[in-house]
């Protein structure tokens, strides 16, 4: 597809970072180029993004429950841990109850399983004595970090190709996305959504 050269740039040359995309193509690409005369009206540069951002939480989230496995942990295991990291290393279990949107009960079998496991303790408040902390305790913060450490290498890695200006930039265009997204949604008739919009061509990189 031939681009419009810009004004101040001479139309036989490209930016680097355009020349280079240019020459690179992955899954994606493919993908949009198989749907756009499907779906004449297609806007490949969203269904692109859709496709691409749903297609890197898919793979992180893998690389994640593999890191977790591999230290001994299951993934429910691991995400208490990791909210009550979050917290600071202790939390009352109504905390992490809403933290982690379970019932009670649910919890409550969470962190009996986690303190057989000496990843956690159980004690009275100090506070209110009717109430009880939940703390983290080394061993837990331990199994916590060396799981969460597999994800951390493989987010490196991934944007590492990225100068560190181009992940602030990626980080800032990723925000303006989810704010719109975290915005009350607007008020409309409730009507099929009209063919060529990118969530009918997947979107998600099926």
């Amino acid at each position: 597809m031939t681009r419009a050269p810009r004004p101040d740039r001479p139309a036989d040359r490209q930016p680097p970072d355009e020349a280079r995309a240019e020459e690179l193509r992955d899954w994606t690409d493919g993908h949009v180029e198989r749907w756009r005369p499907v779906l004449p009206h297609l806007d490949p540069d969203i269904e692109g993004a859709v496709t691409r951002m749903s297609k890197l939480s898919r793979h992180l989230g893998r690389v994640r429950e593999q890191g977790v496995a591999d230290y001994g942990l299951q993934k429910h295991e691991f995400d208490t841990l990791h909210e009550l990291a979050g917290r600071g290393g202790h939390a009352a279990p109504s905390e992490l109850r809403n933290d982690l949107n379970l019932a009670p009960a649910s919890v409550t079998g969470r962190l009996e399983g986690l303190e057989r496991r000496g990843f956690v303790v159980r004690t009275p408040s100090t506070e209110d004595r009717r109430r009880v902390d939940v703390r983290l305790t080394e061993t837990g913060r331990a199994a916590w970090r060396e799981a969460l450490d597999v994800v951390g290498r493989e987010e490196r890695r991934l944007l590492g190709v990225l100068t560190p200006d181009e992940r602030r930039r990626l980080s800032d265009l990723l925000r303006r996305v989810l704010l719109a997204a975290e915005a009350p949604a607007p008020d409309r008739p409730g009507r099929p959504e009209r063919p060529g919009r990118s969530t009918a061509a997947g979107g998600h990189g099926h």
